[in-house]
């Protein structure tokens, strides 16, 4: 059983998709919107595992939606506009439907919504679409399970190399980002994530205090945690010494 949303400004548009699921019993329809606002709003509350959703729509666009939701679920586009079929399957959509199309091309992105269950390939470039909003972003989508969650980066305590991940850790849960710290680094705002150790990024504004450790120095965080400073990247913290 899939729980589905539908999010499309015109009435027909979702009428036609709501004849076509009546023909898919493990398609339960939870609700449907019709411009993105109200569409943010009802996905992140009812945490559907696929929603079809429109591009061009009052408010904000699909790819807008995307970025302001708790959790990524599968997405099929349907849409009157094909010029954003190449950006749709950049975030790795399930399909992407061009209006007016039929039961038997709905039965296709059906189909492909079933082989498609792996939901960890969206992870990636979905979580580069909300990166690439802002020049420093203020959320990020990371992996939590099997879904996808945008996190708050005023609440990330420090950051932790992860092999070619890295971990987020924050003051209740630690996240695992797909991007490795290094790319991280560069993406996140270097006045606030500072990179105190080849495996280590601090926040600034998650500091308690900085101890002197023979010729390094400990950096001791809000939460308890403890990181080293290393030699290589001391100058980093001797320029916010005055």
């Amino acid at each position: 059983m899939r729980k589905v949303i539908i999010v499309d400004d015109e009435a027909a548009g979702r009428q036609l998709i709501k004849e076509y699921l009546q023909d898919y019993s493990e398609l339960i329809l939870l609700g449907e919107a019709n411009n993105g606002v109200d569409a943010v709003k009802i996905i992140n509350e009812f945490k559907p595992d696929l929603v079809f959703l429109d591009v061009q729509m009052p408010g904000m666009t699909g790819f807008d939606v995307l970025t302001h939701l708790e959790e990524l679920p599968q997405i099929i586009f349907s849409t009157a506009y094909d010029q954003y079929a190449l950006k749709a399957f950049e975030v790795h959509a399930v399909d992407y439907l061009l209006k007016p199309y039929t039961k038997d091309r709905f039965k296709v992105a059906v189909d492909r919504l079933k082989q498609n269950s792996d939901q960890n390939k969206v992870a990636p470039l979905a979580e580069s679409l909300l990166m690439d909003t802002q020049k420093f972003p203020e959320r990020i989508l990371v992996q939590s399970q099997n879904k996808l969650v945008t996190v708050a980066l005023k609440d990330v305590i420090r950051i932790e190399a992860y092999g070619d991940y890295s971990k987020l850790i924050t003051e209740n849960k630690t996240y695992v980002s797909n991007y490795g710290i290094s790319t991280l680094e560069e993406k996140l705002n270097g006045a606030i994530f500072i990179r105190v150790h080849r495996s280590s990024i601090i926040n600034l504004n998650a500091v308690k205090e900085l101890n002197k450790y023979t010729k390094s120095y400990d950096v001791t965080m809000k939460n308890g945690d403890v990181v080293r400073v290393s030699r290589g990247y001391m100058d980093n913290i001797k320029k916010l010494m005055y």
